[in-house]
C-alpha cells in the first residue's frame, strides 16, 4: 500500500513539473522557446538600433534638461541646476506652453522626475561631482498645488545601503550618482548611473515622507551611462535611457518581470542612431510604444556643440507583441489556453491544436498591415497549416469564435 502512495504522489508532482516549463518566453529573443510556460529572464537578443522619426530643438529656457514626463497628456520637463520650474512642452514643436514654479524649496542637482496619480517626484540626487553627497533627497511635489501655484512639497531623504566610504571622489568617478527613477504603488526605484562599472544598481525605499536607507535589488551590466527611466506599472515595463563611449544614445527595454524585480524578466539594449554626441537625459511615455527622449546643451570645442533636442521613437518593433499579449484580460487567458500555435518563429508549417470546443471554426491570418492573407478551417484537435507562401514578418492569428483575441505568429 505505501509503494503505491509513493508511486501516486510521484507522479502527480510529475505532473505539476511538466505543466511548468522555465525558459525564454519571448518570440522575439533568439533563444525562444515555445514550450516555456514561465519566463525565467534568460531570453537574448539580436543587436537592434532605432533611429528617431522626429527631432525638435528646445527652447533655451529648458538648456539643461533632465527629467521628462507625460502627466494628463502633457509633457512635462525641468532643468538640473539652479532653476525652480517644471515646464509643460508642446510635445510636437518643442515649446514651452506652461511655466509651474515649484517655488520654497533648492535644486542643487535635479536629475528625474516620477509621479504617482497625485503627486510628482522630484530627484535631487546627482552626485557625480565628488561621489559623497549626503543629502540626497526626493522632492514630494503635490500635483494640484503646484498646478494652482501654491506648491506644496514634502521631502523623502535617503542615502545607499552599501555606500558606507564618504570621501570624495574626483569629478565622474562614482558608483553612486543617480539620474533614473520611478514610482510604484508604494515605492520609489532608482536606477544609478555608475560611472567606473558602467553598470547601474535598483534600489528601493518608500515614498512617504521622511529619512531612509535606499535597499539594494540588483545590478545590471547596461554597459554604460543610465541617466532617465519611465515606467508603465499595469504593463510591467521599464525603458531606461543612458549614453556609452563617446555619448552614444542607446534605450534600455525591461520588460515582463516579476512583482517589481525589474531585473527578473526581458532585458534588451537598443542601440540609438543619428543623434551622435547628444547626451539623452529624460525619456517618457503614454503608451508603451512611442517614447519622447530629451538630451541636454552639450559643448565640448572645438568640434562637439550639440543643442537641446526632444526626439520621438517608435519602439512597437520591439513592444508591440509583448504590450498586445499582456492586455489580455483574465478571461482572454483562459481562451488562449484552449489554443497552442507552434513552432513560433517558423518558416514553412505551423500547428494550431485546439481544445475540442473550439473544433469547426474558421481561422484568418492578418499580415502586419492588418490585411487578411490566409484563412481556413480548424478541422480537428490538431490542425496543419502551410504557411510556405506568406512573407517573412509578423502576422495575427483570429479564431472566427473568439473574434476579439488574436495569436502573433513569426514567419522567418
Amino acid at each position: 500500500m505505501k509503494n503505491w502512495v509513493l508511486i501516486v504522489v510521484l507522479l502527480v508532482t510529475g505532473n505539476c513539473a511538466s505543466a511548468q516549463v522555465f525558459g525564454c518566453t519571448d518570440p522575439m529573443s533568439t533563444n525562444y522557446n515555445p514550450l516555456a510556460t514561465h519566463n525565467d529572464g534568460s531570453c537574448q537578443y539580436a543587436s537592434a538600433s532605432v533611429q528617431a522619426l522626429s527631432t525638435v530643438t528646445l527652447p533655451a529656457e529648458v538648456v539643461e534638461t533632465s527629467g521628462l514626463i507625460f502627466s494628463n497628456d502633457t509633457l512635462y520637463t525641468h532643468n538640473d541646476n539652479t532653476d525652480f520650474n517644471l515646464y509643460a512642452l508642446d510635445s510636437i514643436t518643442g515649446a514651452i506652453i506652461k511655466t509651474l514654479p515649484v517655488a520654497g524649496t533648492t535644486n542643487q542637482d535635479w536629475e528625474e522626475i516620477a509621479q504617482d496619480s497625485d503627486n510628482f517626484y522630484i530627484g535631487d540626487f546627482g552626485n557625480n561631482v565628488s561621489g559623497n553627497r549626503q543629502n540626497l533627497e526626493i522632492l514630494k511635489v503635490s500635483k494640484t498645488s503646484v498646478m494652482a501655484g501654491n506648491p506644496i512639497i514634502e521631502s523623502i531623504k535617503f542615502s545607499y545601503a552599501d555606500q558606507t566610504d564618504f570621501s570624495p571622489t574626483n569629478n565622474n568617478s562614482t558608483d553612486f550618482d543617480c539620474e533614473a527613477m520611478v514610482v510604484s504603488q508604494d515605492s520609489i526605484y532608482l536606477f544609478t548611473k555608475q560611472w567606473i562599472s558602467k553598470k547601474t544598481s535598483v534600489y528601493a525605499l518608500p515614498k512617504t515622507p521622511g529619512t531612509y536607507i535606499a535597499q539594494f535589488k540588483g545590478t545590471l551590466d547596461v554597459k554604460g551611462l543610465i541617466t532617465g527611466a519611465t515606467f508603465i506599472e499595469d504593463k510591467k515595463l521599464v525603458v531606461l535611457c543612458g549614453y556609452s563611449g563617446i555619448v552614444t544614445p542607446f534605450l534600455y527595454l525591461l520588460y515582463d518581470f516579476k512583482g517589481y524585480d525589474f531585473l527578473s524578466g526581458n532585458k534588451r539594449k537598443v542601440g540609438v542612431t543619428g543623434i551622435g554626441f547628444h547626451q539623452t537625459e529624460g525619456i517618457a511615455t503614454q503608451n508603451g510604444r512611442s517614447y519622447f527622449v530629451s538630451n541636454e546643451h552639450l559643448e565640448k570645442q572645438p568640434f562637439v556643440n550639440v543643442v537641446q533636442k526632444l526626439h520621438r521613437f517608435d519602439l512597437s518593433p520591439f513592444l508591440a507583441n509583448y504590450l498586445e499579449n499582456f492586455e489580455l484580460s483574465i478571461p482572454q487567458n483562459e481562451v488562449r489556453n484552449l489554443v497552442r500555435i507552434y513552432p513560433n518563429p517558423t518558416r514553412e508549417i505551423v500547428y494550431i491544436d485546439v481544445d475540442n470546443s473550439i473544433k469547426d471554426q474558421a481561422y484568418f491570418f492578418y499580415d502586419s498591415s492588418g490585411k487578411e492573407v490566409l484563412r481556413g478551417t480548424i478541422v480537428s484537435e490538431h490542425n496543419r497549416i502551410d504557411i510556405t507562401k506568406l512573407a517573412g514578418g509578423i502576422y495575427s492569428i483570429k479564431l472566427d469564435k473568439y473574434p476579439e483575441y488574436s495569436y502573433r505568429l513569426f514567419k522567418k
